[in-house]
């Protein structure tokens, strides 16, 4: 049995006009924050920043206009979903679209 719900999955499809580079840089602010706040281990794979710890997995994929965060929660952050969702969503917003 795994230890991620699926009612505990978050995707977040952010869309951005950034270069390459600035794409990268503005996913290490994401990747920054996510980490000081669950203290996350994250590693860049190519062009996919994957982030984990016990009971929290996922990856920040930076693809040409778009942004695309896929969050596995385990039981003990799955009630938080919503919260962790709403945060996650806004700080993209703002580091991708310029908000």
């Amino acid at each position: 049995m795994s230890p991620f719900c699926p009612d505990s999955m978050i995707n977040i499809i952010q869309e951005h006009n950034l270069t390459p580079d600035a794409a990268r840089a503005a996913a290490e602010q994401v990747a920054q924050k996510l980490a000081r706040e669950f203290d996350l281990a994250c590693q860049w794979q190519g062009d996919v920043l994957r982030f984990e710890r016990s009971g929290i997995e996922g990856a920040l994929t930076l693809l040409p206009q778009q942004a695309q965060m896929q969050i596995k929660l385990g039981m003990m952050y799955g009630m938080f979903a919503p919260a962790i969702q709403s945060k996650v969503a806004e700080k993209m917003r703002k580091v991708f679209a310029g908000a």
